[in-house]
């Protein structure tokens, strides 16, 4: 059996599952901007509202989600492709009932995938529609071809961006170059922009205005402002003590922001679009695309 014909049992099996994980992935233009604690804190506050959540870091090889918990998982990413874990086995327990899922730390094997690897990979994480409500999903930093194939294949993607001109510049650079994707379907992908290290809530519509004037204007992107966040002394306290900004310090500005975007989403998740599609829909894309190339 070819592999395109091994690519279309894997869409059709996976056609065949329930599609009812909520996926949101986040992601930046630029490391540093405070992607990976947003992604823990969204989790445990969702877990919170009674979801079940679980993380996957998708930053291959580098494995921030484990550091800033402070838990060292037993199995990884790399355990489940090459070492005959199930996805299962590889879950780790977090926070607050909250799952996640290790990209592995300083494990090449895991940085260079191959793409038939990387269908595998997403066929295996397809299973958790039937473990989540919600799966998180951490990519990379930057424009890598792992990160934009999440991106593009994401029905809501959190965009997360600082005032720094660095991170405005590399935010756009990332959404230009899914701009230059023949198969970025711009209609189903919700992008909304997360200000963090703001100094208030106008801070973050400013930046969210010079980000969209020139989306729309250049890239024909819409953008949706989902908030802001403050910058807050907390949260490097609570990355030093290697536990989650909303467990450490709840009461402060950044946790209280946090929660209301958490608010603000669980409120959105049966609008329009943003029916759950689930990992299994996601992957699926991914797999029509490497089929038609």
């Amino acid at each position: 059996m070819d592999q395109a014909q091994n690519l279309r049992n894997i869409i059709k099996a996976g056609s065949a599952v329930p599609a009812l994980s909520r996926v949101i992935t986040i992601t930046s233009g630029k490391g540093g901007v405070g992607k990976s604690n947003l992604a823990i804190n969204l989790a445990i506050l969702l877990s919170r509202m009674g979801k079940k959540t679980v993380v996957l870091d998708a930053d291959f090889g580098l494995a921030n989600i484990e550091v800033m918990l402070g838990v060292r998982p037993q199995y990884n990413l790399s355990d489940l492709m090459f070492r005959g874990k199930s996805l299962s086995e590889i879950i780790a327990e977090g926070p607050e009932n909250i799952g996640f899922i290790s990209g592995g730390s300083g494990i090449r094997e895991m940085t260079n995938l191959t793409k038939e690897q990387l269908i595998n990979l997403s066929a295996r994480l397809s299973e958790l529609d039937r473990q989540a409500d919600v799966v998180i999903i951490d990519t990379g930093a930057g424009i890598s071809e792992h990160v934009i194939e999440f991106v593009m294949s994401s029905a809501e993607v959190f965009l997360v961006a600082t005032p720094e001109p660095t991170s405005i510049t590399d935010a756009y650079a990332l959404l230009k170059t899914l701009d230059h994707q023949p198969e970025f379907a711009r209609e189903h992908c919700h992008i909304k922009l997360i200000a963090n290290k703001v100094g208030n809530e106008k801070n973050g519509r400013e930046l969210f205005e010079k980000l969209s004037v020139v989306a729309d204007k250049f890239l024909n992107i819409s953008l949706e402002y989902l908030g802001a966040i403050p910058s807050d002394q907390s949260v490097s306290k609570a990355i030093m003590k290697q536990q989650p900004l909303v467990t450490a310090f709840p009461n402060s500005h950044a946790a209280k922001a946090i929660d209301n975007i958490a608010r603000m989403i669980t409120g959105q998740e049966t609008i329009g679009e943003l029916k759950r599609r689930g990992l299994a829909g996601i992957f699926s894309e991914t797999l029509r695309r490497t089929l038609s190339r």
